[in-house]
């Protein structure tokens, strides 16, 4: 009687198609935070040179416009007009699909993970952890009015004026709800800096037990520079200062 024959386990890994390197990595709990954390630090660049922007409305309508025109012909003779702009867009919108499809995915595979929530919260839990997806939530929100009010001018109130920045600013923020919505969005956008800043430098492998003190420095410092800076347009205009 024959005997039976098992192939090789070797000859049967040999035989097995590779797996795609870039399926796996993003298949991965580790790949989707690294994508995540890669897509926060572009949109933590981008908010550092919007606030530096913003805050040139104190110097003037015409340093405001100026600095609006020139982020339009930045680039230029060798761009044409708006191209640098529409790069800075594409590449500013490719961060936050990345950034928001990986944390939904990681939300449902922690969810799968641990369908019983823990009856005691987890030590060291701060109040930005527990809020980064109704905070993440809320900033998407946000993005879609403030495109519409300051870009495009669809839900302007006060007659929007193209290539007049400054003043389509002070309309803005001549309103009641026009300052609730941005102020509620900037604290957002303190909590999810500083939580997100210290998971990206986690995931990074940035974050150590020496380095952790100033990391936690640094990420509440950042939140508290960007929040002071982008509230304080609104401010200036419900003051008088900015008219």
């Amino acid at each position: 009687m024959a005997l039976a024959t098992h192939p090789d386990p070797d000859t049967r890994k040999k035989d097995r198609p590779p797996a795609a390197p870039t399926r796996g990595f993003w298949a991965s709990t580790l790949g989707k935070k690294t994508v995540m954390a890669v897509s926060g630090l572009i949109m933590l660049g981008y908010l550092v040179a919007h606030v530096v922007g913003n805050l040139k409305i104190f110097f003037g309508a015409g340093e405001f416009n100026a600095y609006a025109h020139w982020l339009r012909v930045m680039g230029a003779p060798v761009l044409h007009h708006e191209w640098a702009l529409w790069g800075v867009r594409v590449l500013l919108l490719a961060a936050v699909v990345a950034h928001a499809v990986s944390a939904y995915q990681l939300s449902r595979r922690d969810l799968r993970a641990r369908p019983i929530r823990y009856v005691h919260r987890r030590k060291g839990s701060s109040y930005a952890t527990r809020t980064m997806r109704w905070g993440g939530v809320i900033l998407a929100l946000f993005i879609v009015w403030h495109v519409l009010d300051l870009t495009t001018g669809t839900v302007h109130t006060g007659g929007f004026e193209t290539g007049k920045p400054y003043q389509n600013v002070v309309d803005t923020f001549s309103t009641w709800y026009g300052n609730v919505i941005y102020l509620v969005a900037m604290l957002a956008v303190g909590l999810h800096v500083r939580h997100g800043f210290w998971s990206a430098a986690q995931t990074l492998g940035v974050g150590s037990v020496r380095r952790e003190r100033l990391l936690k420095i640094l990420a509440n410092t950042l939140a508290l520079v960007l929040t002071a800076g982008f509230v304080a347009v609104p401010v200036a205009v419900m003051t008088g200062v900015v008219s």
